[in-house]
């Protein structure tokens, strides 16, 4: 399925309509591998240490803008040629234990100096190839590029297991996004370096669907002070799954909603394979899934299929997927299904102190608009006035257009914050 930039491919995005976690484990180590390609490495090093950094962008601005431009990103026009890396890093799993993750770094070619990064955290991947610092029209590599031909340093994680990273990707799991992310942040900090280039200590965080609730995360461990250096700087989540329970999974699951149940289909498959791979929500797949579902889901998720392989093999909707025992479960969900749906929610309860603005469209039609309701109103009660863009409803308001219209409007802000 052919698609405009934000979701050229299925496998651009999806969104992230479910909830989810898993352990990233240590299996294959393809991070390692790409440490040995590029000649060093680092085993021993703490959290956010590079292990291997390799060039995967060099382009002028003429090519800069020719190839932003096949994607439709034609405004502002490009200001600088650009130097991209893929950067393999130390991090930790799901679970707290060492692994590592991989992502994007790109610098603009024509400033010098201390730069300013912006943090872009993509929506969906199921297939691991499709993460911006392996492809090429990558959704975050794309917006690591766009933002720093504009002068920013572009920095987008890849996430736990996606990559390079080795093991399961922990879907939606808000704690090991927002590590990932932050731990990127600190490599991105040694990649600029070793290029004679300076990141200010201010990170200006944003991200799409999936990417929306782990740039809300990641916005909470900077302003917390995690980091001892980086510091929160500016918040503009785009479309995202803030509201699990309450918001995206009671109208995933509803019949004749507004979202696209293909993706909603989708979502909970890949939700409910993670889940139970950290929260052990079923001992047979039987228990939750439908035949013949049940003998096929698990394996379509192991990061080897991107999303046009695994469509084609699914129901056109939740109902076809699942039990009726698990339709129930999901809606009064207790035990190992709450907690796993805990685990991606709350992003949004707690009181950013700087500029937050948040994008999205109420004619969604992957993510409904009551996840950024929500979040504004969470925010709301802890004393906050956070922004709302809403793109409304019509054309130019489904999904991915939500992304193709707010990056150009993220970045004329972030401009006006600095």
């Amino acid at each position: 399925m052919e698609m405009s930039f934000v979701g050229r491919r299925v496998s651009r995005v999806l969104i992230g309509a479910a909830l989810v976690v898993s352990g990233a484990g240590c299996a294959a180590q393809p991070g390692e591998h790409a440490a040995a390609a590029a000649g060093r490495s680092d085993v021993t090093g703490g959290r956010g240490t590079v292990v291997s950094v390799t060039p995967v962008v060099g382009m002028s601005r003429s090519q800069v803008r020719d190839y932003l431009g096949d994607e439709g990103l034609t405004s502002p026009p490009p200001r600088s040629g650009v130097s991209g890396f893929r950067v393999v890093y130390r991090t930790v799993s799901a679970t707290g234990r060492p692994t590592v993750a991989s992502g994007v770094v790109v610098l603009p070619s024509d400033t010098a100096g201390t730069l300013q990064a912006v943090s872009f955290t993509h929506g969906t991947h199921a297939g691991r190839s499709t993460a911006g610092s392996v492809a090429a029209d990558g959704q975050s590599r794309i917006a690591a590029i766009y933002y720093a031909t504009a002068g920013y340093a572009g920095v987008a994680p890849d996430y736990l297991g996606l990559g390079e990273g080795p093991g399961a990707h922990p879907y939606l799991d808000a704690a090991s996004e927002a590590s990932a992310s932050l731990d990127m942040l600190r490599a991105a900090r040694a990649v600029a370096a070793r290029q004679g280039r300076g990141l200010e200590r201010r990170v200006l965080v944003t991200g799409f669907s999936q990417g929306g609730q782990a740039a809300m995360a990641l916005g909470r461990r900077l302003q917390s002070g995690t980091d001892s250096y980086l510091r929160l700087g500016a918040l503009a989540p785009i479309s995202g799954t803030y509201d699990l329970r309450r918001a995206q999974l009671p109208e995933s699951l509803r019949a004749r909603g507004s979202l696209d149940p293909r993706v909603s289909a989708f979502n909970l498959a890949y939700a409910t394979v993670s889940w139970n791979r950290l929260h052990h929500l079923y001992k047979a797949p039987s228990e939750v899934f439908q035949a013949p579902y049940d003998t096929t889901v698990e394996r379509l998720f192991d990061g080897s299929h991107d999303e046009s392989d695994i469509f084609p093999q699914l129901p056109a909707s939740p109902d076809r997927l699942v039990t009726p025992r698990y339709l129930r479960r999901l809606d009064h969900p207790s035990g190992a299904l709450l907690r796993a749906i805990r685990a991606a929610d709350g992003t949004c309860d707690w009181a950013p102190s700087v500029p937050t603005r948040l994008y999205g469209a109420s004619g969604d039609e992957q993510v409904t608009f009551g996840n950024t309701r929500n979040c504004v109103r969470a925010l709301r009660a802890h004393g906050t006035r956070p922004q709302v863009v809403d793109y409304g409803t019509g054309t130019g308001t489904d999904h991915f257009a939500t992304l193709h219209r707010a990056l150009p409007d993220t970045l004329r802000w972030f401009q006006t914050q600095t």
